[in-house]
Parts: structure tokens; sequence; C-alpha cells
């Protein structure tokens, strides 16, 4: 009963923005009050640390805030300068159609970005782009956000499965469960992995296509699963033998090199020419609601209009491998310059939160636009034109992310640090894990698909699930190596409809206000995608597979 009662909150945020289309910033202020009135009556959480926990999700939403400021800022920059326009040129030189240019953006580009950045910095890159190029702003974010799934396990160069490792310690991470874990996390990624473009070209010409029909996504089959095996199969032969952190880097690389010159030649693409019609057609629900200019029309070589997407995507790659040192330096607590730390908030030593500027995403994508401005030439009012439009696109998200954070603060409130409170998050998560040794294998990924649908991380939901799927399975008889498993691929799964990305990919695409809309759609892949997992996991286990 308890556990019904502490998903309450979340249920009221799916109703309220689902069933009656309410705008994400006012969904999450009732759900977090929900949870603050929970918190104090059921979970015995003080008045006081329900205000340190609030004030720490507050604080945890710059994080967010700063890359969704920066992808905004880029995108107007860039479509302020010209070099928009020259970048769509681009990529109608390269293939015009628009099924072909979704599998090459929202897939393999999406998946590349993922793999070296990771938190939320994919659908806030990508899907401008399809926009620039002539999408629907809804479908781009539908595009974006499913595509932003395969590589978030072995994401920010492996960042969701490291924090699993580090979680689980030493004794049990062996050499031999550490590679079984990488192949088995690898495993059910790929197999969804090679027929995920298709799904989504299915899903796309069917709700956004004039025909409204599966079609024209089955004419271009052919190259959609071309695209998600140049991804699939060295992902997941790089998670066999090389290692977890560069699993999606190296797989994305390939199928975005794949990819263009498979297009380019025109290999195993549609005959004829795709695109979503007449714009003034379309259903005023798939258009932005905040006002933005169109993009500015100029000569610009092709080279210079993407130097800013290859200085970000460079320097990402660069501060994120750890073998450089780079990451070491920006992300090390001790150094002062590099961050902003606030210690013991409200004076409970638990809540320390440190700002790392200088190795967000976000920072990256403003120190860019920021170059930018000089090497396209702009003008002030130009400048100005880009940096009035992202404030008002942003200002929108800037309530809900805030609301959002700190509502999972609340719910996965932990006093002491070490585990062992039980607070909402866990008192549902293990009122799920207590059933049958089947049960649980139907119910496992989805435990990981709830803590990201929440949190808005892979690593999130691993650092509060890890443990609890691994006792579990141990006490069911079920080889552990699955349930971590099965934990790591549920919450990549879940980025799919969590709220914190479905609010960053609407304010940075101009259709705040219509998260609703956007998890209701992609609630359908979602659970496709649990679906195939269980069924791998199932099977394995029927069969008496022994991983390690």
């Amino acid at each position: 009963m308890l556990a019904i009662v502490a998903f309450l909150p979340i249920l009221a945020t799916l109703i309220l923005m689902t069933a009656f289309n309410w705008p994400a910033k006012r969904c999450l202020l009732v759900s977090w009050l929900m949870a603050c009135v929970l918190g104090f009556f059921l979970w015995d959480i003080e008045l006081k640390a329900i205000a340190a926990s609030s004030l720490y999700g507050l604080l945890k939403s710059l994080d967010v805030l700063i890359i969704v400021f920066g992808a905004v800022l880029v995108m107007n920059t860039l479509k302020a300068s010209g070099a928009t326009a020259a970048i769509n040129r681009g990529f109608m030189n390269i293939n015009p159609d628009k099924r072909v240019q979704a599998i090459i953006i929202g897939f393999a580009f999406c998946s590349f970005i993922e793999s070296a950045a990771g938190f939320g910095t994919p659908a806030a890159l990508a899907g401008p782009l399809m926009v620039s190029l002539g999408f629907p702003p809804m479908a781009a974010a539908i595009i974006a956000l499913i595509c932003d799934s395969v590589a978030v396990s072995f994401g920010a160069v492996g960042t969701p499965v490291n924090m699993s490792i580090s979680l689980l310690g030493a004794e049990v991470c062996t050499e031999e469960f550490v590679s079984a874990f990488s192949v088995w996390t690898a495993i059910p990624h790929a197999i969804v992995g090679t027929f995920l473009p298709l799904g989504v070209l299915l899903l796309t010409t069917k709700i956004f296509g004039k025909e409204h029909s599966f079609k024209p996504a089955l004419e271009a089959a052919p190259f959609a699963i071309f695209a998600g095996l140049s991804f699939s199969v060295p992902m997941l032969l790089i998670a066999m033998f090389i290692g977890h952190e560069f699993a999606s880097l190296l797989g994305a690389l390939i199928s975005v090199g794949a990819t263009v010159v498979a297009a380019k030649v025109g290999f195993l693409c549609p005959k004829k020419t795709w695109d979503f019609g007449d714009p003034a057609e379309w259903n005023p629900d798939w258009l932005a609601v905040t006002k933005v200019s169109p993009p500015k029309q100029s000569n610009m070589s092709l080279l210079k209009a993407w130097i800013p997407y290859l200085i970000i995507a460079v320097v990402l790659v660069l501060t994120r491998i750890p073998q450089l040192g780079i990451k070491g330096i920006l992300n090390d607590d001790p150094l002062a310059p590099f961050v902003i730390s606030i210690n013991n908030i409200l004076g409970y030593e638990t809540l320390d939160y440190s700002l790392k500027w200088a190795y967000l995403p976000g920072t990256f994508f403003i120190i860019t636009a920021l170059i930018t401005i000089f090497l396209h030439g702009m003008k002030k009012e130009q400048v100005k034109t880009a940096w009035k439009e992202t404030f008002s696109q942003v200002s929108g998200a800037a309530l809900a992310i805030i609301f959002g954070l700190a509502l999972v603060q609340i719910m996965s409130y932990d006093p002491d640090g070490a585990g062992e409170k039980i607070n909402m998050m866990t008192t549902m998560a293990n009122a799920l894990s207590k059933v049958g040794k089947a049960a649980f294998v139907v119910i496992s990924p989805f435990i990981g698909v709830l803590g990201s649908f929440v949190s808005g991380s892979n690593t999130v939901s691993n650092t509060l699930f890890t443990n609890l799927q691994f006792d579990t399975a141990a006490a069911l008889g079920i080889p552990t190596v699955f349930a971590v498993a099965m934990q790591t691929v549920g919450g990549a799964i879940g980025n799919i409809t969590c709220i914190n990305n479905a609010v960053a990919a609407s304010a940075t695409l101009g259709i705040s206000d219509r998260e609703g809309k956007l998890i209701k759609i992609n609630v359908i892949p979602m659970l496709i995608y649990t679906i195939v997992v269980v069924i791998v996991f199932a099977i394995a286990v029927a069969l008496g597979v022994q991983p390690v």
C-alpha cells in the first residue's frame, strides 16, 4: 500500500501532463507539493530536510539549465549567422530525403553526442538541426528522444556502467563480472538498435507524414536497417573485446561515417524523395509555440558553417576520455577554479552541491557560441537577436526543471548517505522486486526505467537501484550480472519518456507546454524496447545461461 502512495506524485504528473495537457511546470509543482506532504507525514522527513532537499534540487537544476541554454544559444547563433542555411544546403546535397536525414542526424549523430557527452546533450543538438532542415519541431523532439537510447548505457564514455561498478565494489566487480556486465548490457541494445531507425521512421511517417501511412517508412527500410547495423554490430564487438567506455563512442563514429557515405552515393536509399509536405498544412500541435526568427540566408561555406559543431564534438571527446587526463582536472573537486561548491546545505552533511562549470557540456556550448560571433563575423543586431530568443525559449523550461529535480530529491531523500533509510523511491522499488523469479525478470528493467523517468539520468537510476537489483537477484537465484544489466538497459530506455528530457527538448525546440503530448507518443516505443529486453533476459534465464 505504501508503495502505491509513494507512486502518487509521479502518477499525478503523468495524468496531468498526458490526460489534461497541463504544462510540465504546473504538473511538477503539484507533484513536488504532494511529495513534500507525503514525505513529511509518511516518511518522517523533517521540514528542514524538505527545504534542504528542495534547495539542493534547485541548485542541481543549474546543470541542466546551462546545457539547455548553451544548446539553444548555439542553435540561434548559427541561425542568425547564416550557418544554419549553409548546413541545410549541405544535407540537401548529401540526400534531400527527410527519412535519410532523420536517420543520419536523429540516430547516428545523436548517438555520437550521447557517447561523448550524455546528460541531455543529444536532443538539444540533434533536434534543432532537424528543425533547421524542415522537420516539424514535435517530430524532431520525438525522433531525438527515441534515438537517444541505444547509446545511453555506454554514454558519456561509459559513465552509467562505471557508476554501477563503483557501487558494487571491487569484490563483486571482478574482471570477469565487468566483462559479462558489458556484454549483456550491449546485447539487448544491439538487438533493438538494429531496428530502432526503422521503428522511428514508422512512427514518423504515420504521425507526421502527409499520407499518415507506414508505407514511406517501409520504402526506406533497407537504409534504416543498414544504419542500425552500422552502430549495433561495432558497439557489441567493442563491448565484447575492447571495453564498455568506448562501445558507444566508436560504434557511433562508425555509424556516422557509414550513413553519410551511403546517403551520399545513394546506397540502399529510397528512390523517391520524401518530406513532410507543405508546412502550411501541418497540425498546429507540431509547431513551435515560441516565436523565433527564420534562418538568415547566406553563401557561407559548409566547412565554416560546421566549425562550431566540430569544436563542440572535439572538446566533448577530449574532456570525456579519462586516459587523456583532462576529465580528471575539470572534474576534480579540490580544484576551486573549476568547481563551485556549496557544502552541508542547511546543515545536512549529505547535501553537498558542486557546479562543475568547466566540465558541463553547456559551458562549451556557450563558449562556442561566443567564438562563432567572431568566426562568422556576426553583426551586433544578429547577436542580440540570438541571445534574446534564447532567453525567451529557455525561461519557460526553468521552473519545470527546478521543480522536477526538487521532486527527485524529496523522493530519494537519504539522511545519512548510506542508502539505509527507506525513502519513496526505494519503497516503490522494493515492492516491485518482492516477486517470484520469473516476475522479477519482467519487472527488473522497468525499475531502471522508473529511475531515469523520474531523475532524467541513467547514471542516477543506477545510483538509486543497482544494489537493490543485485541483492534481489542474488536472493532469487538469478545471475546477478543479468539484474545489473537489466537495470542499466532499463535506465537507458527511460530516457525516451523521462520528464526532464521532454522538458529540455521541448524548450530547445520552442514547443514548451506540450511535454505531455511528447511523452504520450514516446510511451509506445519505450514499452516495445523494454519488452524486447525482458524477452532477451527471460530466454537467457530459462536456458540457464551463466554469464560469469
